[in-house]
C-alpha cells in the first residue's frame, strides 16, 4: 500500500506509548506522549486539527481530528477497553468526510495495543487497492 512505511512508523510511535504506559489512562494522556513519539521520530502532524465536513459541497459543521499526520493520514485516538464498529465507522466517515485515501485508529485501552487501518475507496490514491479487490 502506498502509505504503509508512514502508517508503520505511527504504528510504531504508539506501541511505544503503549509499552511505556500500558492501559488505563484517558486519551488525552495517550494523546500527549504520542505528541512526543511522533516529534521524536522526525513526522510532521497537527493535533486536534479542526476540519470541516461537506455535505454535496456544502460546509454542514466541523470535527476535530486527534491527529493528522505528514498532511495526510488521520489518526484517530481511543482508550476503550474493546474497539467496537461504532469507532471503525467513525474512522472511516472521518477519511471520507476528509477526502483522505487513509487513516488510522489506534485504542490504548485494552490491554494489548489496538490499531486498525481504514480507507476511503473512493480517493483515488486507492484505486489500485479498489481494482485489485475487485478482481479477487
Amino acid at each position: 500500500m502506498k502509505y504503509e512505511e508512514l502508517t508503520h512508523k505511527i504504528i510504531g510511535c504508539a506501541m511505544k506509548v503503549h509499552s511505556t504506559l500500558g492501559n488505563g489512562f484517558q486519551e488525552v494522556i495517550y494523546q500527549r506522549a504520542l505528541v512526543i513519539e511522533m516529534r521524536k521520530q522526525g513526522l510532521t502532524f497537527q493535533r486536534e486539527m479542526k476540519m470541516t465536513i461537506f455535505y454535496e459541497g456544502e460546509n454542514i459543521g466541523t470535527r476535530r481530528v486527534d491527529f493528522f499526520v505528514e498532511d495526510i493520514i488521520m489518526v484517530e485516538i481511543k482508550a476503550v477497553t474493546k474497539l467496537e464498529d461504532v469507532h471503525l465507522a467513525q474512522a472511516m466517515n472521518y477519511c471520507q468526510a476528509y477526502n483522505l485515501p487513509i487513516g488510522l485508529l489506534i485504542n490504548f485501552g485494552a490491554r494489548s495495543l489496538a490499531f486498525k487501518r481504514v480507507y476511503n475507496l473512493n480517493h483515488p490514491d486507492n484505486n489500485d487497492f479498489v481494482n485489485k479487490n475487485n478482481a479477487d
